[in-house]
Parts: structure tokens; sequence; C-alpha cells
């Protein structure tokens, strides 16, 4: 726990710093403004991540360290439960070990850095995991069962992924002898039932929207034919991403550890078993998925939580059988190595000339973008029946919303007439008819008239004025300013029309 407090502070002062120097990602950006306008659904996700920014932003004055201060707040607790799990399943010792792993990997440096929906998720599953555990301990405390219950809820309405969770309580009660009984007892399936049941609203509003999140939900699962050679670098992806996201060695550790316990299963005692059934069947799984398809890097950051709690217990000889000295020496030399390089990486970048390197251009410029286009949008003649509109993708419109000093209600114009984002389906344009709209065209060099496709909605329009940040080396972000005199009228896109 000292060492969690001391991590903390430094990761305090080091967000502050990144903070002043990076502005908010695109996801970030795009949730915070779901935050203000709380709902059951929305267009990808369940509805904590909105409600949640929506709380921050009230608590912070929609201030950037308000968001990124929340992803450090729940990647600390997670580690603090990931500590207390070990310790409770093993010893102090190898609870330090499992949280110093954890922490010495470059995905737990970002995750702590950025807020996205992966933070609810690992807060959720951790917590779920400890409470599991003491359930198994104690079968008949109700206290413990109404928690997971309410743990189970949580990371429902956080993301999807939490829905296996159930699924692998029944497969380890299944195969632990000791703990079969569990399939017999009507707690078991009530906590299961009632945790699902947080789903309920959720479910309803997507049935109201055309089951929209289950549609793009599907979009992930889309796959193509391809040729041998795309198909290897494909599918060599994913375990390649997974050893830079955990760091080389610790990642070639855990995955040592896994193989040798089912080896070992017969051998292996009720805590390696609960730790096995809940990383290895689904990080088989993803393996088997990345034979058809890509598989997002974050996806199944969940099932490492147990899976590095299993590799601190083989460094420690707390399992049937030990790990030679040097995976434990290695694994903490690489991973600390690699998140120091990080650290020290990150300020040379941003105080120096390297922070124009193309990679890092959405991370920069939003927030003179803002200034600048929220000056534009002092200048027009009604101010009050003004709305803005951006043309281009839903990050343009989401940073556009909170890095201007007014934090107005975007609109975002889809080319496509589809569904691509949470603002086609919340109520477009068409509920402003007869106002004026400040319009943020994606631009380049040279300044274009405003496309024709939206001129021809407005009475008139003109043009206000260019917003231009250089990003260095010849990148600039900019956007053609335009003002247009009373919409006459607005082909509506979205699922419901219901502001």
């Amino acid at each position: 726990m000292t060492l969690l407090a001391g991590v903390f502070i430094f990761r305090t002062a080091f967000l502050l710093f990144f903070s002043a120097h990076a502005d908010l990602l695109g996801d970030e950006a795009y949730y915070w403004d779901w935050g203000r306008r709380p709902d059951w659904g929305y267009f990808s996700k369940p509805p904590m991540i909105g409600w949640l920014m929506g709380l921050v932003g009230w608590l912070s004055g929609d201030a950037e360290w308000g968001i990124r201060l929340t992803a450090l707040l729940m990647g600390t607790a997670t580690l603090a439960a990931v500590f207390l799990l070990a310790r409770r399943l093993f010893s102090a010792h190898t609870g330090f070990l499992a949280a110093t792993l954890i922490l010495l990997t470059p995905g737990n440096a970002g995750l702590n850095l950025f807020f996205t929906i992966d933070a609810l998720l690992l807060l959720a599953w951790s917590l779920a995991l400890l409470m599991f555990w003491f359930i198994l301990e104690k079968p008949t405390c109700l206290w413990r069962w109404g928690a997971l219950v309410l743990l189970l809820g949580l990371g429902v309405l956080s993301k999807q992924m939490m829905l296996v969770f159930p699924l692998l309580i029944v497969v380890f009660a299944a195969l632990s002898q000791q703990d079969r009984v569990l399939l017999r007892n009507p707690r078991l399936w009530i906590a299961i039932l009632l945790g699902a049941a947080f789903l309920t609203p959720v479910l309803l509003w997507n049935q109201q929207h055309q089951w929209i999140m289950l549609e793009h939900t599907k979009h992930h699962f889309d796959t193509k034919e391809l040729g041998l050679g795309k198909w290897l670098a494909r599918t060599l992806e994913f375990p390649v991403a997974q050893a830079l996201i955990y760091s080389p060695i610790t990642f070639a550790a855990v995955v040592a550890v896994m193989g040798l316990s089912i080896w070992q299963w017969p051998r292996m005692d009720r805590r390696a078993r609960f730790l096995l059934v809940f990383s290895v069947p689904p990080l088989v799984v993803f393996l088997l998925l990345s034979l058809r398809q890509a598989i997002n890097p974050n996806w199944p950051a969940v099932y490492y939580l147990p899976a590095f709690i299993l590799a601190a217990a083989w460094m420690q000889g707390a399992l049937a059988f030990t790990a030679p000295a040097f995976w434990r020496r290695w694994s903490l030399r690489v991973g600390g190595a690699f998140v120091l390089v990080l650290h020290l990486a990150l300020p040379m970048v941003f105080l120096t000339q390297l922070k124009t390197h193309k990679k890092l251009a959405d991370l920069r410029g939003w927030e003179e973008a803002g200034q600048q286009a929220g000056a534009c949008l002092d200048k027009v003649p009604r101010p009050n029946v003004t709305f803005v509109l951006v043309i281009g993708y839903r990050y343009d419109a989401a940073q556009m919303a909170f890095h201007m000093p007014q934090h107005p209600r975007t609109y975002r114009w889809e080319a496509s007439g589809k569904v691509m984002s949470q603002y086609e389906v919340w109520p477009g344009p068409e509920e402003r008819l007869g106002d004026d709209a400040m319009i943020l065209q994606v631009g380049n060099d040279e300044p274009k008239p405003l496309a024709n496709v939206i001129a021809q909605h407005f009475e008139k329009w003109e043009p206000l004025g260019r917003v231009e940040v250089p990003l260095g080396k010849n990148r600039k972000r900019v956007f053609d300013v335009f003002l247009g005199h009373r919409l006459k009228s607005w082909k509506t896109i979205g699922q419901s029309k219901q502001p």
C-alpha cells in the first residue's frame, strides 16, 4: 500500500505535466459529450462511462485534469484490488509482486493517463474477482452475495465484456470439486440473474433505438479473405501487441505459467485453479479468434489480472512448481526499463521538436482550435439562436464541444446518411429549423467554400473565418468556418428523435 501511495503521488505529478502538453484523446472528448446527456445507452457502449463523465465534468467544472485524475484513481484502485486478492490467496509478498508486475507494464501506464471504458471494466472485474473469492470462503454470507450482485451490475453497465464473468463463475464451480456445491446454491443463480438484470433498461433503450449497440458490436467480428502473408501478419499482430503492452519478459512468464499450470492441473490447488479458470479459457478464445480477424489489443485486458497473480505466485514458489529465479529478476528489470523509458521519453517528446511527429497530432492543437472557434462563435449576429455544426469525424465534433469556451452543443453531418456515431442517434439539426449555424468544415492548406450539400439547407451562407493551428513540420489543424443563415430543412438520420 505504501508503494501504491508513492506511485499515486508520482503519477499525479506526471499527469499534471502530461495534461499541460497533451489534449484529450478523441474517445475521452467523445465520452465527455455523452456525459452531458445521460441516458440508458449510447451508440457503442453501455451508459456507465457517460454517467461518470457527466459526474466528473460537474465536479471539476469540465476540466481536463478531472477526467485524467479519474483514470488515475480507478487504475490505482484496480492495483489495490489485485494486491488484496493475491494477499488473500497466497501472501502479502505475492500480492506485492503481482501489483508490481502489473505496475511495470506500458499498458498500466496508459490506463492511468487516459479515461476510457477499460478503466471502468478493469476496476469492476478486479473487485468482482475479490468478492467472489470471499464468497468461496464463506458462501452463507449474504452481504458478500449482495456486493457481488452490485459489482456484476456496475460491470455490465460499463462494458459488455463483463457478461463473461458469470459464465466463468459457473465453469469454476463445475470444475472445482470443493465448490461444486455452489451449483445447487440458489444464491449463485439469484446473484447472476440480479447482476444481469442491470442490463434491463439498457436493452429497452436498444430496443427503442433499433438495437444500434448490437449492430455496432457485430462489426467487431467482421472479417475478410486475406492472402497467406497478410493473414500471417494479422495473426501475429495479436501476440506481439500483447507482449508490448504487458512487457515482453512478463508476458512470456504469464504464458509459461499458464501453460505449465494446465499441464499440471491435477497437482494444482483450488487457488491456482480459480486463477486459471478466470484467465486461460477466454485468452484461448481470443487467440483462436485472432486466426480469423483483427483483435483490438485492449479486449482481453481483464483476463490478465488473474494471470499476473498466478505468475507472481509461481515466482514466489507458492504453486506446486517453482519458477527459476531469472523469471522474476528479468520480468522486473525489463518491465521497469520499459516504464522508465516511457516516463522519460514523454517529457523529451513534448519538450522538444519530437512533439511534431504525426503520431502525436491527435493529442495536440485542440485547445487552441477550440479557442479560435469560440472567438468566431462570439462574433455571430444571433448568438442565442446559433448552433454549431461540424463537418468531419465524430472526434472533431467532440473535441470542439469540449475545447470551445462556450462548451456548445455540437451537431455533426454524416456524409453516408447512416448512423455512424452517437451524434446521429441524438436529434440532429432538424430540431433547429429557422436558426443560424456556425459551421466548422475540416479544411486543408487552401480555404474552400462551404460544401453545397450543406449550403443548400440554408437561406444563405457566408465565410466567417478560419481556424488554423500549426502542429509543426508543415502539419496543422484546420477548419474553415462559415455562418449559415436560417436553416430551411434537414434530412433526419438518427435512430430516435426524442430530445
